[in-house]
């Protein structure tokens, strides 16, 4: 039995970042040997166990294969033969595709630390496109490490958008789609997310409220943005540097859905969107099962964000009934 250091922990050290949580692999091992040294399995899909003393996560070397759409519509194989390199294989990016053993050599057969050096994000094989929920999870690390430099890789945007044509990011359930979008309105770049699932075909398949907004315009002397959809990541990007409350930058993603159902004949205007964007609003909240915090803080900003402009002129009974 042999136990290897995989996956994020490797790629934070050697991107030199504090390391938050480490992930172990074990090859030549079976579930009962695991028992037997004191490890407790938890994990419903496939062997994952925790350690006695640590608390950390090891999970058995595993080969999958897709047999059903969607996220979860795999098979998995974890004989005590799997070898590690056959488990990096399955993973998805080549920067996650590294491990470490007890002497501190280093795996790498997918060229992860060329791609870390060159700054890309690159999917390692092309079994990447069985798993949709891998969009949302390169859009989330493209975010997270866009301070970096880091970039999608041209092939992987390819693939990425054949997820988003295929229908499969809608078996996705709820809780995955807001679980990674959670995640990266926690992150140091939301916008990053959201303009990399722009990029793919994704935003309109998973967000479509939000994607209408791109193209819709606005008057120039309210907004030189004119763009509606840009203006959503302009104050995306602002609420994050103002805030780490990702309740607050999930509202400010939201508060202007309103503009993309104004009539064509009235724009650049979009009078009364204020009201008509709570229903959207709404919409998406309850679609993606966000937490009740998180919809009714949106809900509130979406009917009230124009008010925010004359907080110093508002009488007190306005300003209580807010």
């Amino acid at each position: 039995m042999k136990t290897y250091l995989v996956g994020g922990a490797i790629r934070d050290e050697l991107l030199g970042l504090p390391v938050k949580e480490r992930d172990w692999v074990v090859v030549g091992s079976t579930p009962e040997e695991m028992l037997r040294a004191g490890y407790r399995q938890v994990g419903k899909d496939f062997p994952v166990f925790i350690h006695p003393a640590n608390g950390e996560e090891y999970a058995l070397a595993r080969t999958e294969r897709k047999t059903a759409k969607g996220h979860r519509g795999f098979t998995f194989n974890t004989d005590s033969a799997v070898t590690l390199e056959e488990d990096l294989y399955r993973r998805d990016l080549t920067i996650n595709a590294i491990a470490r053993d007890e002497s501190g050599r280093l795996f790498d057969p997918h060229g992860g630390r060329s791609d870390i050096e060159a700054r890309v994000l690159r999917h390692v094989s092309g079994a990447f496109i069985e798993d949709p929920l891998r969009v949302l999870r390169v859009a989330r690390f493209a975010a997270q490490l866009r301070s970096f430099g880091f970039t999608v890789a041209d092939e992987t945007l390819s693939l990425m958008t054949t997820i988003a044509n295929s229908g499969e990011l809608l078996d996705l359930s709820a809780e995955r789609v807001w679980g990674e979008t959670r995640k990266s309105l926690q992150g140091p770049s939301p916008r990053t997310y959201f303009e990399v699932l722009r990029d793919c075909g994704a935003l309109a398949v998973l967000f479509p409220e939000v994607n209408q907004l791109f193209g819709v315009p606005q008057r120039a002397d309210y907004h030189p943005e004119v763009d509606t959809g840009l203006h959503t990541l302009m104050a995306l990007d602002a609420a994050t540097h103002i805030t780490e409350d990702a309740a607050v930058r999930y509202a400010v993603l939201v508060h202007d859905l309103g503009k993309g159902i104004t009539p064509e004949d009235i724009l650049p205007r979009h009078i009364g969107h204020e009201n008509t964007g709570v229903p959207l609003t709404q919409v998406v909240s309850k679609r993606l099962k966000v937490p009740t915090r998180y919809a009714r803080l949106a809900e509130v900003v979406t009917r009230y964000h124009l008010l925010s402009h004359k907080l110093d002129t508002l009488r007190p009974g306005t300003t209580l009934k807010l």
